[in-house]
């Protein structure tokens, strides 16, 4: 692989196993409104992109009925569920790892940037990070490419040295829309087909292969 300077990586199904926590969130808010019985396949499509993408998209829900369920599955997140993450093996020496190289270790997630960064404290993971950035609670947007270029504005960088790491085909797009390479894990929530047919510049199967991606010290 080629090496980067600027190592963009995604948060659920990337950095952390958030499935079951956000499942369970997904099914209280859907039963609360009184949808119940959900495929567990139709839950899974949740892990990616916003919120408000998967309950009108997903589900169907119209705008207001949407917004309602937000408030619903934030309101168990939040409390009860927010930290109920496992880091995936060797991410969290990957990210110490390529940090202590020089790399920029960029956070990227369409998780709200609020969660995302308690999360990240939570799990003592800042510390490696450059810079990170999410949608505001209240922007319903989940376009990854947005918030790319969002990064690569903030942090002066040049997009030939820059690498996009994600699970799901929206990381993937992203990349691609940005004009940048990308790396999809199998490890995570995506599969390998939809990795492939969104582009993906390269897929590994776990953690440990992503040092590849940068020199060491």
């Amino acid at each position: 692989m080629k090496k980067y300077k600027n190592l963009l990586i995604d948060l659920d199904g990337t950095i952390t196993d958030s499935g079951d926590a956000v499942i369970s969130c997904v099914v209280y808010a859907l039963e609360k409104l009184g949808i119940k019985d959900t495929p567990y396949e139709t839950l899974r499509k949740f892990i990616g992109p916003s919120l408000h993408d998967s309950f009108t998209r997903t589900m169907g829900l119209d705008e207001e009925t949407a917004n309602k369920a937000i408030e619903l599955y934030r309101s168990m997140y939040e409390d009860n569920k927010m930290y109920d993450v496992t880091l995936y093996d060797g991410i969290a020496e990957f990210m110490r790892d390529a940090s202590a190289a020089g790399c920029k270790v960029i956070l990227v997630t369409s998780k709200p940037h609020e969660f995302a960064t308690k999360i990240m404290d939570r799990l003592d993971l800042s510390q490696y990070l450059h810079y990170q950035t999410g949608p505001d609670m209240d922007d319903p947007s989940s376009d990854k490419c947005v918030l790319i270029e969002k990064a690569v504005r903030a942090c002066d960088l040049k997009k030939e040295e820059c690498v996009m790491i994600g699970d799901t085909r929206f990381d993937i797009k992203g990349a691609v829309d940005a004009g940048i390479d990308s790396v999809g894990v199998l490890y995570g929530f995506g599969t390998e087909e939809e990795l492939r047919e969104t582009g993906a510049t390269y897929i590994v199967a776990k953690a440990d292969d992503l040092n590849a991606l940068y020199e060491r010290v």
